[in-house]
């Protein structure tokens, strides 16, 4: 799987995340059919999503250790060596479907040795401050999105909504006000749902890990005044301090809409993102 760079976007910013115990929706109900996704312009065009459960249950399963490694690094300060031994061992499970078993291949590439060696590729290659600013052709920045698409049950009433994730890295103007150079830009579009509400109390959060610095924290997503505020789909951003590097998300917790004139808060299976920041 290639890692690729991201565009800008708005959001807030990180707190360290230093407490335990976080409990994410591992399952949910199957999607059949697939459905167009409106991410916000700057995302352009995104391939009709499908939601596969055999992705949610495995990759979903693994949420809760990124969380735990945010909280709990290695004893050099840096990627827990659990982390990337669990993403190897699932990686070679016998029997594992071979699209599952792709991602973790990526998780796993990128955890390690593999992911080590781009990262350093890609920041050699990125333009230095006072470099002359080119926004287009092949080193033009692009969006990094999320692993796989994800579920939500009862965000719409009645029904459930699919989720797509991504990431941009800074300097970019996207999501508004844009992340800066060592910054993260994350979005979440939940389909099919109403605006974005904030709901401090049940927030959407990212819980992300820099893979080559130990830097962590975690960032609650919050409605963008600037993205799908009067029709929606329910869209929500937060940039992060990630510092440069090679790093690992897990978005997971609750998306607040107000959707068919109802205020609607439902749980998102977690959805882990890799990204080159």
């Amino acid at each position: 799987m290639r890692f690729t760079r991201p565009s800008r976007l708005r959001s807030t910013t990180s707190r360290p995340h230093r407490t335990r115990g976080h409990r994410v929706l591992l399952s949910a109900s199957a999607v059949v059919a697939a459905a167009g996704l409106a991410l916000p312009a700057v995302a352009g065009a995104a391939p009709a999503p499908k939601v596969d459960q055999r992705v949610l249950d495995s990759l979903g399963a693994f949420a809760p250790a990124i969380i735990g490694s945010v909280a709990t690094p290695g004893p050099d300060g840096k990627v827990n060596a659990e982390l990337l031994k669990q993403a190897e061992s699932f990686a070679t499970t016998p029997g594992m479907p071979a699209e599952v078993s792709k991602i973790w291949r990526s998780v796993a590439d990128f955890l390690g040795e593999p992911g080590r060696k781009q990262a350093a590729r890609e920041l050699a290659a990125e333009a230095k401050p006072g470099d002359p600013d080119i926004p287009k052709g092949p080193n033009a920045p692009k969006i990094q999105e999320f692993l796989y698409p994800t579920f939500g049950l009862g965000c719409i009433p009645g029904g459930g909504s699919l989720g797509r994730a991504l990431v941009t890295a800074g300097p970019q103007e996207a999501p508004a006000p844009g992340p800066k150079r060592g910054e993260g830009g994350y979005v979440y579009t939940a389909l099919g749902t109403g605006p974005a509400i904030d709901n401090n109390a049940k927030p959407l959060t990212v819980s992300w890990f820099n893979v080559d610095t130990g830097r962590t924290g975690t960032t609650s997503l919050k409605r963008n005044a600037k993205i799908n505020v009067k029709e929606g789909p329910g869209t929500f951003t937060a940039i992060a301090r990630t510092g440069k590097g090679r790093v690992i998300s897990a978005i997971h917790g609750n998306v607040t809409t107000k959707t068919k004139g109802q205020v609607v808060s439902c749980t998102i299976v977690p959805v882990i993102g890799l990204a080159i920041i």
